[in-house]
């Protein structure tokens, strides 16, 4: 099987297309043209010779009968009609297919030259031309192209005269010569001046291309969105100033758009922190009388009693919660953290150590590098994001699985990672682990779901990007891991 040839590159941009298209269609009509000149020039001169043939006659090859000897000026005028005969005039005579004679008009000498050498192949040729007074192109090996006529003889015999091509071919030669010289300039002119004129024309087409581009780079997912001027207006009556015109119109709604979601983000931002800030206080007083409560001296029935637990331990959840809340709408506010060297090493045997002592039943290892690895940030925040990767990895998988912290550096950033091997994140919400509230009763552990609000790796990115970090995830059934990573410089 034949591997298939590879196709020719086509341009891909519309200035290349419309002037490959303008340099292809004038070469086809400089091709028509010339094809035509050329055609018509060859059929004009091959009538011309013709006609000189019909007025040579025969007069040339009769000649040739007087003993393979043309007559001298006092035995007639035969003489005066061989000098008055175009220069290559050929002459023969045949019998019963044979060439008797023949003969050859030349330049300078007023009498044919008799000693033509025809070949066998050439006297054949001749043999065949067909003697009814018509022309007729014979390729003569000696002589090259002629146009010959054969007429038949009063003695049963053909007598056949003949005038060369080559005058014809030659002027045909020169004229496709110069056909394709001129033209051929004329494409170049054509292609250079052409690629001009589509580029100035298609500068507005450009333009707005620009414009989509740096739209395309902004990024429009969150956030007030200052978009680019607008492409400049053109002709609206023509294609490319409609396409500039919708265009403009286009970014006027997107800018419309992104506004009003913008002004609507920052309503829901203020009205979480509002809210979880409002919260705080009667959370925290619930909480506070109900373990006043719990420390009363006389007897409490035990139902209150466990009543009265319970209500600690909810507003205890509920207290973390509005915290967490609260964190992520400041955050989404963009309000600084605290920049300062942040001993990496050390937070990490912290954050395992309180893990350890949480999730006794798991197994905790530790790789860390030989110095310790130092970061900017807020410790406080660091320390958090970390603390909920490992409370996840405790809750959500089962007892005796084993977590591995890792921490390397490399020149620019470190990677803090937290590897277990459980059964995985499920697939379903792996997009989406990241975002606020998302919960799954049956995520990694069957039973073992903490009741949490589903914030805690919500926290984790949003900590990770206001530290101009990000955080990741690779899971599979066995070997599930998050990495932060985070710049270590400013």
């Amino acid at each position: 099987m034949t591997a298939p040839r590879p196709r020719a590159p086509l341009p891909r941009s519309l200035r290349a297309r419309l002037t490959v298209g303008l340099v292809t269609l004038l070469a086809v009509s400089c091709a028509a043209v010339g094809l035509a000149a050329v055609v018509e020039l060859d059929g004009f001169l091959t009538q011309r010779l013709d006609e000189q043939l019909a007025q040579v006659g025969t007069r040339f090859p009769e000649s040739l009968e007087h003993d393979g000897r043309l007559p001298d000026d006092h035995d007639g005028d035969e003489h005066a009609d061989t000098r008055r005969m175009a220069t290559g005039t050929f002459g023969a005579r045949l019998l019963d297919g044979t060439v008797t004679h023949k003969g050859l008009i030349r330049s300078g000498d007023p009498a044919a030259d008799l000693n033509v050498d025809l070949t066998a192949r050439d006297a054949a040729r001749l043999a065949r031309v067909p003697a009814d007074g018509r022309p007729h192109t014979v390729d003569l090996s000696a002589l090259h192209d002629y146009r010959v006529v054969a007429s038949p003889g009063r003695d049963g015999d053909v007598l056949l005269v003949g005038l060369p091509l080559e005058p014809v071919e030659a002027t045909v030669h020169r004229l496709e010569l110069v056909a394709g010289v001129v033209f051929g300039l004329a494409l170049v002119v054509t292609g250079v001046a052409g690629a001009c004129w589509v580029r100035w024309s298609l500068r507005p087409l450009s333009r707005v291309a620009a414009t989509a581009t740096r739209v395309s780079e902004l990024p429009l997912a969150s956030g007030e969105v200052a978009l680019p001027p607008r492409a400049p207006d053109t002709d609206p009556h023509g294609e490319v100033g409609q396409v500039a015109t919708a265009f403009n119109r286009m970014l006027g709604h997107v800018e419309d758009a992104l506004t009003k979601r913008h002004a609507v983000e920052e309503r829901l931002r203020r009205f979480a922190a509002d809210a979880s800030h409002e919260l705080r206080t009667p959370v925290a007083s619930v909480r506070g009388h109900a373990e006043l409560a719990l420390l009363h001296p006389g007897p409490v029935p035990p139902e209150v009693t466990r009543a009265l637990e319970r209500i600690t331990a909810e507003s205890a959840r509920m207290g973390e919660m509005v915290d967490d809340l609260l964190l992520l709408a400041r955050l989404d506010a963009g309000r600084p953290l605290e920049r300062r060297p942040v001993d990496l090493t050390r937070l990490v045997l912290d954050a395992v150590t309180d893990a350890r002592a949480a999730g006794p039943a798991h197994r905790w290892s530790l790789d860390l590098p030989e110095e310790p690895v130092t970061v900017p940030g807020d410790a406080h925040r660091l320390h958090q994001a970390l603390a909920n990767l490992l409370a996840n990895a405790r809750l959500h998988t089962p007892t005796g699985t084993k977590v591995t912290v890792t921490l390397e550096v490399g020149a620019a950033q470190a990677a803090l990672s937290v590897h277990d091997d459980g059964p995985g994140v499920p697939e379903d919400i792996r997009p989406t682990v990241f975002e606020r509230f998302t919960r799954a009763e049956h995520r990694r552990r069957p039973g073992a779901f903490g009741g949490g609000a589903g914030l805690g790796l919500s926290i984790v990115a949003a900590v990770a990007e206001a530290h101009g970090g990000s955080v990741e995830l690779e899971s599979r059934p066995g070997a599930t891991t998050f990495t932060v990573r985070l710049p270590t410089t400013p």
